[in-house]
C-alpha cells in the first residue's frame, strides 16, 4: 500500500498513513444472516452489503480474519457478477475481490457474500462464552466483542469507525434460545427443525464496532420507568442481581437526556452479562455488555467497592450511547473522545445520583492519580495518540485514553464553568450526530458555547505526551512559577522538555479561589495577597504537579484545615510523585505523612496508604529490616484509626464511614496489628466452619490476605480454604474476591498453586491475572511470577493472542513488581528475539516503571533508613 493520497494498482490509499481500506466504494447498510452451531463452536454467515460506488473501480476490498469465504457476488444495474481474481493480505487483514468490467462511479451495488467461521475462545469477534448452569453442567452461549477491530472476525465489513452504515440482522437458532441484537425484534419465525429466524429491525447508521448479536439461555429483569423497556440478562439463576442496574439504567437514560438535550434512539436497551469478557463492559447500541461482576449487584454479599464500580461502568456505558456511538471519532486516535468523555460523565452523574460518595474527591485519588501515574513515564503517549496499524489500536485503551482524557474535560469545565461546558457539549452532539468528528470538533463546540479559543488552551494537552511539575519560588507576595516536563525517572533531557502546556493555576487563598489565572510561559510571576496561606491547584483540578519548598509544604501540612479534601490529598498526591523523581527528599515525604495522624477524612487516608504502598513496593527487595520499619510505620499511623473506627459494620453507618472503617481495617492487618490480625483469624474461622455471612463483604478481600499472610507457615492451610471460597462463592463477586487474594500467601507451595491454577483451565482467560497479582506484594511471589512467565510464554501465548487486548496487561503484573537495573536487563534479554507486536507499549511502560523505583531507591535508600531511625521505627525492639 502506498502513502497519503498515491494509490496502488487496486485503486487503494492510506489516510495519513494509516492502515485503511481503500476509499473507491462505502458501505450503506448491512443485511446479515447468522447461523451459530453451539457444539461444533462453528457459525455459517451471508452478508448483503449495500455499496455506493465513489470512484470508479474494478476491486472492492474488506476488512476479514479467521472466517472462510464460500462465495462472493456482486449486483448493480440489474446485473449479476463474479470476480474475476480474490486475494486475501493476511497482515493488513483484507481481501480483495477483482472483476473484470469497470464499475463506474455513481453506482449503487450490493457485495453479497457466503462464508463460515469459528465461534473462538478468545473473547473477540463472534466468539463462545461459558458458564456452568445450576445442575453443574457446561452450557455455552454465542456473543460478540467487536472493538477495536474485531467486527471482521464475525463478518467480511468495512471495520472502519468512519465508515458508517445501517444494519439489518436476522439470528437462526434454537427455539429455546434466546436472540438479541442491537435493535428490538421484528419478526420470528418457526423453521419447522427446533429451531426459529428471529429479524430485529434496521439500526441507525453505526460503526461496525458498534454492532452486537448474542444466542443463549437467558433470563431477564425489566424496568419501565423510562420511554423505552430496560431489561438486565443474564444466565438462568442470576437475573435477580440485575435489578440495580436495570433501575439506575433508568434513571440515568433519562438524566443523559435532559443533560444533553438529546433523546435516546434507539427503541430499548438492553444489558447483558456475559460470563467471558476481555473488558469490564463494551456500549454496543442498545445492547450494552458486561463482564459479570460489573452489572450484577447481591446487596447481601457484595462490598460498597462493588456497588460503586458497577455505578460507574453502567454510567459510563450509557454516556457512550451519546458520545462515541450517536457521534464517533473518525479514527482510533480520537478514542479519547469516546473514553475520556464517558469517563467524567460516569463521576459527573455518580455525583448527581449518589452525593453521599462525594465522587469528585474520590477522583483526586482515583482517575486522576492514574492518569499522571501513567503519563509520568517517557513510555507514555499522547491523548491524541497516532496509530496507523491494527496492532496498535489495543494498546491505546489505557488509563492516557479514559483517565488522562477525563481529567483534562474536568479541568476545561472548572475553567469554562460546568454549564457553558455542557452547553458547548449540546452543541457538538446536535451538530455532529450520527456523523463522525475530529477532537477539533469538540473544541469548536466549546468555544462557541464559552466565546473562548478552547482549541489554543487545549490542544497542547491533547497532542503532546506528559505533563509539568510547577515550581514555585516566594518573594514577598509575589509567587515565581516555573513549568518543566515531569517524569518519574528523574533523567529529563533537554529535547523533552520543550512543550509549553496552558496551565490553569487555580490559586486558593484565604479569599477563596481565583479560577481564571493562566499562563503559557516558561516562567511567570503571580501575587497572592497574604503569604501566610495559599496553594496551587484548587481540588486538583490542573493537570501537574506543584513542587513547594520544604517549609511551604510543611505549613501547608500544619494548616490542612484550610483546604479541602481534594487539596489535602492532591498535596500528598504531588509530594509522593516528587519524592519519587529525585525533586524532594522521601524523609520529607514520610513527615508529611506523619502529620497527618489526626485526619478524619477516608479520601485523605486512601492517599496516605497509596503512598506508603508506593514506597514499600519500591523497597520491596531492600533490608528486612528497612521494610519492617515501613511496615512499623504504617502500623502506627493506621492501628489508631482502625481501633478508633471499629470493624464492626452497622446499618447507621453512612457510606463514607463504612469505606474508612475498611480502609484502616485492611491497612493496620497488613502491618501486623495484633488485634485486628486475630478479629480476621477468628472471622474467617467462622466463615470456614459454614458461618457465610462472617465476614462483612466490605472486608472480605482484607480478611482473606490478612490470614493468608500470617496464617500459620504463611497460610499453608488458608490458601486452600480460600480457593475453597473461589470454588464455591455464592456469587461471581465472591469468587473474584478470593480468586485475587490467593497469591498473598509467601508460602512456596501456595506460590507454585497460585500459578498452576492461571493456566491449567481453573480459571477463564479473562481471569488469568487475578490469583497471580497478589504475587506482586512479596520478593519470593515476584521472583517465581517472572521464572513462571519465562517458562510458560508460548502457553500465555496461545490463550492471551497479541492482537487483542489482555497480554499487555499480563506482561506488566508478571515485570512490575522488580526494582532493580539488573532486572530490566534480564527482562530486556528474555524478550530480545520474541516479537512485541500488541504489548510493546505496555513492556516499555513496565520497565520505565521499574527504573523508575531502581532510581527512587539508590537515591533515597539512606535517607529513608535514616528517617526509620530517628523516629524508632527501625529498632530492634519494633521488629
Amino acid at each position: 500500500m502506498c502513502r497519503r493520497h498515491d494509490l496502488d494498482a487496486s485503486g487503494s490509499t492510506i489516510n495519513q498513513g494509516r492502515e485503511v481500506l481503500p476509499d473507491n466504494v462505502k458501505p450503506t447498510n448491512y443485511a446479515l444472516e447468522l447461523e451459530p452451531d453451539l457444539e461444533k463452536f462453528t457459525f455459517e454467515g451471508t452478508v448483503a452489503i449495500a455499496l455506493d460506488v465513489v470512484k470508479d473501480s474494478t476491486t472492492v476490498a474488506v476488512n476479514d480474519v479467521d472466517i472462510e469465504i464460500q462465495s462472493a457476488k456482486l449486483e448493480y444495474n440489474g446485473q449479476e457478477y463474479t470476480p474475476v481474481n480474490v486475494e486475501h493480505t493476511d497482515d493488513i487483514q483484507t481481501t480483495t475481490w477483482t472483476f473484470k468490467d469497470v464499475i463506474p462511479a455513481g453506482t449503487t451495488a450490493t457485495l453479497t457474500i457466503k462464508y463460515t467461521g469459528i465461534l473462538n475462545n478468545n473473547m473477540a469477534g463472534f466468539y463462545r462464552s461459558s458458564y456452568k448452569d445450576q445442575d453443574g453442567s457446561t452450557k455455552y452461549m454465542a456473543t460478540t466483542q467487536m472493538e477495536p477491530t474485531d467486527a471482521r472476525r464475525a463478518l467480511p465489513c468495512f471495520d472502519q469507525p468512519d465508515l458508517k452504515a445501517t444494519w439489518e440482522v436476522t439470528l437462526v437458532a434454537d427455539e429455546k434460545l434466546t436472540c438479541l441484537s442491537n435493535m428490538d425484534v421484528k419478526d420470528t419465525k418457526s423453521l419447522g427443525n427446533g429451531k426459529k429466524s428471529v429479524s430485529f429491525n434496521k439500526s441507525p447508521k453505526m460503526s461496525t464496532y458498534l454492532l452486537a448479536f448474542i444466542v443463549g439461555d437467558f433470563k431477564y429483569v425489566e424496568n419501565n420507568d423510562f420511554r423505552v423497556p430496560i431489561r438486565v440478562y443474564a444466565t438462568p439463576g442470576n437475573e435477580h442481581q440485575g435489578q440495580f442496574s436495570a433501575d439506575l439504567a433508568a434513571k440515568t437514560l433519562k438524566f443523559y437526556e435532559e443533560t444533553f438535550g438529546s433523546e435516546y434512539p434507539l427503541p430499548k436497551m438492553d444489558m447483558v452479562a456475559i460470563p467471558d469478557f476481555s473488558a469490564g463492559a463494551m456500549e454496543n447500541w442498545g445492547l450494552v455488555t458486561y463482564r459479570v461482576v460489573d452489572l450484577l449487584y447481591d446487596e447481601k454479599t457484595a462490598s460498597l467497592d462493588r456497588k460503586q464500580r458497577i455505578a460507574e461502568v453502567v454510567q459510563h456505558e450509557l454516556a457512550h450511547q451519546w458520545f462515541g456511538n450517536l457521534v464517533t471519532m473518525d479514527f482510533w486516535e480520537g478514542l479519547w473522545l469516546n473514553e475520556g468523555f464517558a469517563t467524567w460523565m460516569s463521576w459527573y452523574s455518580s455525583n448527581v445520583f449518589y452525593p453521599q460518595w462525594k465522587v469528585w474527591e474520590s477522583y483526586v485519588t482515583d482517575s486522576y492519580a492514574g492518569a499522571l501515574s501513567l503519563d509520568g513515564l517517557r513510555s507514555s503517549h499522547p491523548i491524541e495518540v497516532p496509530v496507523k496499524k491494527v496492532s496498535e489500536i489495543n494498546q491505546i485503551f489505557d488509563s492516557i485514553s479514559y483517565l488522562k482524557g477525563s481529567s483534562i474535560l474536568r479541568m476545561i469545565s472548572v475553567y469554562l464553568g460546568e454549564d457553558v461546558f455542557l452547553e458547548g457539549i449540546r452543541r457538538y452532539l446536535k451538530k455532529h450526530a450520527y456523523g463522525n468528528t475530529h477532537t477539533g470538533d469538540l473544541w469548536a463546540a466549546l468555544s462557541d458555547a464559552s466565546g473562548k479559543d478552547v482549541e489554543k488552551d487545549m490542544a497542547t494537552w491533547t497532542k503532546k505526551t506528559g505533563y509539568p511539575v510547577i515550581t514555585v519560588k516566594e518573594n514577598g507576595n509575589e509567587l515565581h512559577l516555573t513549568q518543566n516536563r515531569y517524569l518519574r525517572t528523574a533523567d529529563v533531557k533537554p529535547e523533552e522538555d520543550e512543550t509549553l502546556w496552558p496551565i490553569f493555576i487555580g490559586l486558593r487563598t484565604k479569599d477563596g479561589v481565583d479560577s481564571k489565572l493562566t499562563f503559557n510561559t516558561r516562567e511567570t510571576t503571580i501575587k497572592v495577597p497574604d503569604t501566610d496561606f495559599f496553594k496551587l491547584n484548587a481540588d486538583q483540578t490542573g493537570v501537574y504537579r506543584t513542587l513547594y519548598s520544604p517549609e511551604r509544604l510543611a505549613t501547608l501540612g500544619k494548616e490542612s484545615k484550610l483546604l479541602t479534601v481534594q487539596d489535602r490529598a492532591g498535596l500528598l498526591g504531588d509530594a509522593g510523585a516528587l519524592a519519587t523523581s529525585g525533586y524532594q527528599k522521601t524523609s520529607g515525604l514520610l513527615d508529611l505523612l506523619a502529620g497527618f495522624k489526626d485526619e478524619t477524612e477516608y479520601i485523605v487516608w486512601s492517599e496516605i496508604a497509596a503512598r506508603i504502598g508506593n514506597i514499600k513496593a519500591a523497597w520491596l527487595f531492600e533490608p528486612k529490616d528497612q521494610n519492617e520499619g515501613l511496615k512499623n510505620f504504617q502500623r502506627d499511623l493506621f492501628s489508631p484509626l482502625a481501633h478508633k473506627v471499629g470493624w464492626e459494620f452497622k446499618s447507621t453507618d453512612d457510606d463514607i464511614l463504612q469505606q474508612l472503617k475498611a480502609l484502616a481495617f485492611s491497612q493496620a492487618g497488613y502491618s501486623g496489628d495484633e488485634k485486628v490480625v486475630a478479629a480476621a483469624k477468628e472471622m474467617f474461622k467462622k466463615f470456614v466452619e459454614g458461618e457465610l455471612d462472617a465476614i462483612n463483604p466490605n472486608i472480605r478481600g482484607p480478611v482473606y490476605n490478612i490470614v493468608l499472610q500470617y496464617g500459620e507457615n504463611n497460610g499453608e492451610k488458608e490458601w486452600d480454604q480460600v480457593f475453597d471460597a473461589y470454588k464455591n462463592g455464592r456469587t461471581s463477586d465472591e469468587r473474584n474476591v478470593a480468586l485475587r487474594c490467593l497469591g498473598r500467601s509467601e508460602n512456596p507451595a501456595n506460590i507454585k498453586k497460585s500459578l498452576e491454577i492461571a493456566i491449567n483451565g481453573e480459571v477463564k482467560e479473562q481471569d488469568i491475572y487475578q490469583p497471580i497479582g497478589g504475587l506482586r506484594s512479596h520478593v519470593a511471589g515476584t521472583e517465581a511470577l517472572w521464572e513462571w512467565t519465562q517458562q510458560n510464554w508460548d502457553l500465555l501465548v496461545k490463550k492471551l493472542p497479541p492482537g487483542l487486548s489482555m497480554l499487555g496487561s499480563i506482561v506488566v503484573t508478571c515485570t512490575g513488581g522488580f526494582t532493580s537495573d539488573k532486572a530490566i536487563e534480564d527482562i530486556n534479554e528474555f524478550f530480545k528475539n520474541k516479537s512485541l507486536t500488541g504489548f510493546d507499549m505496555s513492556l516499555a511502560q513496565s520497565l520505565d516503571g521499574i527504573r523508575a523505583k531502581a532510581s527512587w531507591v539508590k537515591r533515597d535508600a539512606e535517607d529513608v533508613k535514616a528517617w526509620l531511625k530517628k523516629n524508632k521505627y527501625y529498632s530492634a525492639e519494633k521488629l
